[in-house]
């Protein structure tokens, strides 16, 4: 028999940003499909998620992906976390999206930043001092510009060898930070993939001495943070070709600043200044092309004639995509829509 390693991965308890956990599973001839992976358990009091006295938390497996950085035959099992009654946990965001029918599509711009722990600085950066100002690391090409190219590219093909549906990768505004992008038919699956794709990031800049710091704002002063800008749809977003609609549905999201910037990501107020291409963490604003706004409308969507997505720019590098996507969809369908929508 075929001995295959399961690596279980999950979030733990830790506020005010969770952290992947993840462990090994050996067994015989796995089929690679979600259904036949078996349900496991951890000490959540270890990842601040039971109590020592009653510490068991339960794995349910959600997605499963080929291991492409094991030899031998390898999976990744991504999982929600229940609690001992089989409840989901409190900690786990997945439970929390209400998009049954996979109506909602999401696309998420992940950034983040590629550190070096010798000097707690960004790759690339001096030992004394900064770099050079942004503006030439942008999609750079280079000595001295594009910084950790070689875990960036590593990392890009492990995820296309899983199986994850990364839509590209660019080098973003300051040194050593960069992006992939992650889209998927379904609010559940574009999380499931983000989550795996951190995990094999952060296990690929294990092999070069480097940690992926995914703090929003990593550098104080002039350079920009880092955001997991939401890309999102559904059928009324992508079919209804009405202007007043997309209104209605960007109004939506006014009322409820508080509710959204709670779950997109710590620290954000050190990100959402208002300057660095972002609104800031108190107001609300929508526009056309205006990657100053709150969220920005595609100007392909108008090109459509009113059909397509919107972009909400305010999550940030460390948020939890689950919780993005699950108050995205909630705030959509409390849209109060023209008549006739």
């Amino acid at each position: 028999m075929t001995k295959c390693k399961l690596e279980y991965i999950w979030l733990d308890g830790y506020q005010p940003t969770q952290s992947l956990r993840s462990k090994t599973k050996i067994v015989d001839d796995f089929s690679g499909k979600v259904e036949d992976a078996e349900q496991w358990s951890f000490d959540g009091s270890s990842t601040e998620q039971a109590p020592g006295g009653s510490s068991d938390c339960l794995l349910k497996p959600v997605y499963v992906c080929p291991d492409p950085a094991r030899l031998g035959t390898g999976f990744l099992v991504m999982c929600e976390v229940l609690d001992h009654e089989g409840n989901p946990h409190r900690t786990n965001g997945r439970a929390t999206i209400d998009d049954n029918d996979d109506d909602f599509w999401f696309g998420f711009e992940q950034e983040y930043t590629i550190w070096n722990p010798d000097t707690n600085k960004p790759v690339g950066f001096p030992v004394e001092g900064f770099p050079g100002p942004q503006g030439p690391y942008y999609c750079s090409v280079g000595h001295g510009k594009a910084v950790g190219r070689e875990i960036v590219e590593e990392h890009l093909e492990l995820c296309l060898a899983a199986g994850l549906n990364v839509e590209g990768i660019n080098a973003e505004v300051m040194m050593g930070q960069w992006e992939f992008q992650i889209f998927a038919k379904g609010a559940a699956l574009a999380g499931d993939q983000i989550w795996v794709a951190r995990y094999l990031l952060e296990r690929t800049a294990e092999k070069y001495d480097m940690s992926i710091n995914w703090h929003c704002k990593p550098v104080q002063g002039d350079w920009n943070g880092s955001g997991m800008h939401a890309n999102f749809s559904n059928t009324l977003l992508r079919t209804c070709g009405s202007k007043d609609v997309y209104d209605a549905v960007c109004q939506a999201f006014e009322p409820r600043i508080k509710s959204h910037i709670d779950v997109y990501g710590a620290d954000n107020d050190q990100r959402l200044t208002g300057l660095h291409e972002t609104q800031s963490i108190d107001k609300f604003s929508y526009g056309v092309s205006d990657r100053g706004a709150s969220i920005r409308i595609p100007i392909v969507t108008v090109q459509k004639g009113w059909k397509g997505y919107l972009e909400d720019r305010r999550p940030a590098s460390n948020a939890d995509p689950y919780m993005v996507a699950s108050a995205i969809i909630t705030t959509v369908k409390s849209a109060k829509l023209p008549v006739g929508a």
